[in-house]
């Protein structure tokens, strides 16, 4: 049998999804998912006939001696609630298919390693953000640059410059060296360059350093949360892919640290501050060689074989495995119709051309902005200089800002848990509020006379608050939305395509924000900060579609709901039951968005 007619034969007969004029069910169209139906491709599917679809499968892909397992996972993922009625399951079976919803966090010790080690490399943004941070103080004055703001927030954008052009590199590197071994190659941006950056004699040494890291980070900063999603299962891809985040804010902290460490070197102090940021990546480019590729990846590759041994590694029984590799297949087909683009430049057209793909660029573009418009970049590069605006000195900076990274590493913690419980577009839509009042009291604050002894606490326990609110919201939501929110066929590229949105606007605010506190002062820098989380928080209350709880394959019908249809729903039900609920103290019940067909 081809494999042709085999792919043919995998993929669901009917997708819920109508014409709104001819009412007529399209195969494959996510465009039109007007009355938002998320659909199981194994639903209406007799037993004998998925049996006999799973035996086709098993011969084509190499799997004969593993077909009675790959049967009973086609079974379970037909039947999702109904597993502990399937006689073919032994009690073996049905006892690991029960702990997926009462130990959820009991997974292999291969999958924690891989999220741990990988994650680790992320933390060296967090470190260099806040290095440069601390040789604000001290490099300008070096290189006789300390007048001239606009050179000084060059050189601290200097990675995200270089990430506009690196990040689209991170589609084809993915497809020739897979996750694994794109995450080494940037790897090693993270390590040279970073430390070349000690041993510059001028500032234009200095920002080719930077430029060169940019190159690595830009493909590593979308390869890693999409290798991160990609081996997590959907019940709890939120908290695990909210690690890379996690790593960034402990990389902030230890990069205060590092700076205090450091500050009593004297005039030398900045070129530590910077270089000591390449200890992270060492441990990942040694071991991310023991970690199992992404099995998605390997399916996109029709590597079936080593995509189920990975599989295997990451989850707790071979019925799990099987019944992940044959569902998201079964998915992926329904995608190969959907999005047909082969070569780069029709898959990037497609992210512009095809509603699906459209609404999931504007939904993680939009989460991106709004991170950057929360103004944390401000605070990673300029806290010591907001602080020494506020009167403290130079020691006191370095221990403000201390604190400042503290609060965002220990309130990025829950997230972990709140993400697949509470939801991402929840958490977005209640700590920008929360973030916009902070920022807001943060600047009035510095209206207080300079003598007055509650300016400066003031002024600190505003900005701690501020981080509390990131810290579980926006902080590492970003990360998580675009690498769930593409298809497999165009993960990367979207992915890719985030990341230089979010380096084109992060870019924009570095190099404006010295500039903004010089003319505004801080009152109105904080002020304008406040003004665009409120403009965020507006955005994502009308665009942005909840993620949570849906495997990677089914968030194309989640993303095939037009935004119209999606925001006249906020605002005909959910605020509606929101206000009797929470405001009026009546009992209402909300009628869900997303219908389920076939669960």
């Amino acid at each position: 049998m081809s494999k042709h007619s085999l792919d043919d034969d995998l993929k669901p007969r009917e997708v819920f999804v109508e014409d709104a004029e001819s009412q007529v069910p399209h195969l494959g169209d996510y465009s039109r998912n007007v009355n938002a139906r998320i659909y199981n491709p194994l639903s209406g599917i007799t037993k004998d006939d998925l049996y006999d679809r799973v035996l086709r499968f098993c011969q084509e892909y190499g799997f004969e001696e593993h077909v009675e397992t790959f049967q009973k996972g086609a079974l379970v993922a037909q039947r999702p609630k109904e597993f502990e009625e399937l006689s073919e399951l032994t009690d073996d079976d049905k006892y690991y298919l029960r702990r997926e919803t009462t130990h959820k966090w009991h997974l292999p010790r291969a999958l924690y390693f891989s999220i741990g080690l990988c994650s680790l490399g992320s933390a060296i943004q967090g470190w260099d953000n806040t290095g440069a941070n601390g040789a604000n103080l001290s490099f300008p004055k070096e290189f006789g640059i300390e007048d001239n703001t606009w050179l000084v927030g060059v050189i601290n954008a200097g990675p995200t410059l270089f990430g506009l052009l690196s990040a689209w590199a991170a589609d084809p590197l993915n497809n020739w060296l897979g996750r694994r071994g794109t995450i080494f190659l940037t790897g090693l941006f993270c390590v040279f360059p970073v430390l070349a950056q000690a041993f510059t004699q001028n500032w234009w040494g200095l920002l080719i350093c930077r430029l060169f890291m940019g190159l690595g980070m830009g493909v590593k900063i979308s390869t890693i949360p999409v290798f991160s999603a990609e081996i997590s299962p959907a019940s709890i891809r939120g908290g695990l892919v909210t690690s890379f985040q996690l790593w960034v804010a402990f990389g902030i902290f230890v990069g205060f640290c590092s700076n205090l460490i450091f500050f009593r070197v004297g005039t030398l102090a900045w070129r530590f501050q910077l270089a000591a940021a390449f200890a992270p990546a060492v441990p990942v480019l040694i071991f991310v060689w023991f970690c199992p590729e992404s099995p998605r990846w390997l399916m996109k590759k029709h590597r079936y074989q080593e995509a189920f041994k990975s599989f295997c590694r990451l989850r707790n029984t071979e019925l799990i495995a099987a019944r992940e590799l044959y569902y998201a297949h079964c998915q992926v087909m329904t995608e190969r119709d959907a999005f047909s683009g082969i070569s780069l430049a029709s898959r990037v057209w497609e992210l512009f051309a095809v509603p699906r793909l459209r609404r999931a660029m504007i939904s993680s573009a939009l989460i991106v902005i709004a991170q950057q418009f929360s103004g944390i970049n401000a605070m990673a590069f300029y806290s010591s200089t907001i602080f020494s605006e506020a009167g403290y000195s130079p020691r006191d900076c370095l221990l403000a800002s201390l604190g400042f990274g503290l609060t965002m590493f220990i309130f990025a913690i829950p997230a972990v848990y709140t993400m697949d419980t509470f939801g991402r577009r929840n958490l977005l839509l209640f700590t920008f509020p929360n973030m916009a009042w902070c920022l807001l009291a943060a600047g009035c604050c510095f209206l207080l006379p300079e003598g007055s002894p509650a300016r400066v606490p003031l002024i600190a326990l505003f900005i701690y608050l501020f981080g509390a609110f990131y810290g579980p919201g926006i902080g590492p939501i970003p990360s998580i939305y675009f690498s769930e929110a593409f298809p497999l066929s165009h993960r990367e590229l979207g992915a890719a395509f985030t990341i230089c949105v979010n380096n084109i606007v992060g870019s924009v605010l570095s190099l404006s924000f010295p500039s903004i506190l010089a003319k505004m002062t801080a009152t109105g820098a904080f002020g304008f900060y406040a003004g665009l989380n409120m403009l965020a928080f507006v955005l994502i209350f009308f665009i942005v579609p909840e993620t949570m709880q849906r495997t990677l394959e089914e968030l194309d019908y989640t993303f095939g709901v037009p935004i119209h249809r999606h925001a006249r729903y906020q605002v005909g039900t959910w605020l509606p039951w929101f206000v009797q609920r929470y405001i009026l103290f009546r009992p209402a019940k909300l009628e869900p968005l997303y219908k389920l067909e076939g669960f």
